[in-house]
């Protein structure tokens, strides 16, 4: 409010100088005690102040300068002092001190006292004109400040959201190459798998003639230089025969029989077998997950795979080292795998060493079919490959880790199954009850064929050869066999199609399928384990083959009646 406070307690002082200014057109109010006047100075409300010597004396002087003290920054309070000419000045110095005062003698004429009022009035209207423009002033420097500080924050957020893009598009772009690179090994591999599929099946009918010739010339030889000589053949063959597996398992074109394991009696099972293998110079250990969970996995691939990786260790610590195999139970992938496997449980089986390690230029490779550090003739370069494939084929994988000088880690993951661990039941077939029984064996090539017959007969059958699928299915129309053994790719009609012919005529007769394992992959599961004979076969294993499927013929006879 624009008014004048008149502090004046002495005798009628106050009304008059009231008067005078209301007079004037100039508000006033009469402060008797100076308490409006303490209130109006932080406030900076009043327009001015019109006060006397003696009423200066009697105000609070530390409330009087602490109020001048607290007034606004723009305000300048303006006081007219008036004080009795030739009088005592010896009041409060310190507050005169610290007042805007205009001081004026009485007694004075009123003109005198009405220009010094308005000429305050006149500065007290330029301080708050001040204070406009110095809020103005303070809005637009808010403004600019809030502006700027939005237009950081824009600049900032748009700045990450660049970077988001830029990391996307740079994650885009690893991805795809990841992505391009998977798809050339995939190429790669299975342009690869291809060619050893058919290599492989080829070469496992030729082995098939050796390993059975051999197997004959043992039986019938009383020579022991020739005998010699034949068991050095068949261990050649035998080793060719490896070769073809290891092809076939990196190229995931062999025929796996996956059941639930108990992995740590695996492991058990095979201790004996890896003490042996490794040798003295080498100490093998185990830290086994006491509650490891069943895994799917062909129990036989995975004893070679481990009995690989130890062998491949032991290899690598020429002054002897140790080798130590672990189970775990895996309930989240590590990162790296999670593009490989399907999300789920599995068990992972490791065979860690404290050898001299692998480079990262070899760790890179260490999984490609032919890449091997051994000196020549030492390794094929198959093996890591072939426990890839096979771990893949299983529905896992396997991952290496490696540094110079502290050793390798090679991890198996394999799926976690909730079937019951079956124990395998021996059972023992009385061969003798068996040896009347009339077998056809079909195949289209002639030098199988021979020593395939040459070996039935060896072990007491009937047997007849026939290489004609039509051929085959005629002469079983006429006559009466107990078996019948038929290659599963050939010309025409599939061993399988031939199966199929015979089945429809409601013949229970058993058939076993021999195979190279590549084609086994083409007929999925018509073709299980129980009836593929794989090639290249032993006299041993035919034999206990045929008996077996003999053993289950009134079985199945009674099955379909």
């Amino acid at each position: 409010m624009k008014r004048f406070l008149v502090v004046a307690p002495a005798g009628r002082d106050a009304e008059v100088i009231q008067q005078l200014l209301e007079s004037a057109g100039l508000a006033a109010v009469v402060d008797s005690d100076g308490e409006l006047l303490l209130a109006a100075l932080p406030d900076g409300l009043a327009s001015g102040a019109v006060i006397t010597d003696d009423a200066l004396k009697r105000i609070d002087r530390r409330r009087f300068i602490q109020a001048i003290l607290d007034q606004p920054p723009w305000s300048d309070f303006p006081f007219l002092l008036l004080v009795r000419r030739g009088g005592d000045r010896e009041g409060p110095k310190e507050v005169e001190a610290k007042m805007n005062a205009t001081i004026l003698e009485r007694p004075l004429h009123p003109a005198s006292l009405i220009s010094a009022a308005r000429a305050a009035v006149r500065a007290r209207d330029r301080q708050r004109l001040a204070a406009d423009h110095l809020a103005e002033r303070d809005r637009a420097e808010k403004q600019l400040r809030e502006f700027a500080d939005t237009l950081e924050q824009k600049v900032a957020e748009r700045t990450r959201e660049l970077a988001a893009a830029n990391d996307r598009l740079t994650a885009e772009i690893a991805e795809r190459e990841k992505a391009e690179a998977r798809l050339v090994q995939a190429q790669k591999m299975e342009a690869i798998g291809q060619l050893t599929g058919g290599v492989a099946h080829d070469f496992n009918n030729l082995l098939t003639v050796i390993v059975g010739s051999l197997d004959l010339m043992l039986r019938k030889s009383k020579d022991d230089a020739v005998l010699r000589l034949v068991r050095n053949a068949l261990q050649a063959a035998e080793r060719g025969a490896n070769l073809t597996s290891q092809l076939l398992a990196f190229s995931r074109r062999q025929r796996l029989s996956p059941v639930a394991l108990d992995i740590n009696a695996v492991i058990y099972g095979m201790r004996d077998l890896l003490v042996r293998s490794i040798g003295p110079r080498v100490e093998i250990g185990t830290e086994l997950h006491e509650d490891v969970w069943p895994a799917l996995a062909d129990p036989t691939q995975l004893e070679v795979m481990l009995l690989n990786l130890a062998i491949n260790a032991r290899d690598a610590m020429v002054s002897g080292g140790q080798i130590v195999i672990s189970t775990k139970n895996v309930l989240t992938l590590p990162e790296q795998l999670a593009e490989e496997l399907n999300d789920g449980e599995y068990v992972c089986i490791s065979v860690s060493d404290n050898g001299p390690g692998m480079s990262p230029d070899v760790l890179a490779h260490a999984f490609e079919p032919f890449f091997t550090t051994k000196a020549h003739g030492k390794g094929t370069g198959l093996g890591l490959a072939q426990l890839y494939g096979f771990a893949r084929q299983s529905g896992g994988t396997a991952k290496i880790e490696s540094e110079l000088a502290h050793g390798t880690t090679v991890s198996i993951y394999l799926p976690r199954t909730h079937e019951r661990v079956r124990q395998d039941a021996v059972s023992r077939s009385n061969t003798q009850a068996t040896r009347r029984a009339k077998i056809l064996v079909l195949d289209d090539d002639e030098d199988v064929r021979t020593v395939t017959c040459e070996t039935i007969r060896e072990l007491g059958y009937e047997v007849v050869a026939l290489g004609d699928p039509a051929e085959a299915l005629s002469r079983l129309t006429d006559e009466h066999f107990d078996l019948l053994i038929t290659d599963v790719a050939m010309p025409g009609m599939t061993g399988v199609e031939v199966a199929r012919h015979i089945r429809a005529k409601g013949d229970a007769m058993p058939i076993l399928f021999s195979s190279g394992y590549a084609d086994v992959q083409v007929f999925g599961e018509e073709l299980s384990e129980e009836v593929v004979l794989r090639k290249p076969f032993r006299l041993t294993d035919i034999a206990a083959r045929i008996e077996a499927a003999l053993e289950l013929a009134p079985a199945r006879e009674a099955a379909t009646a």
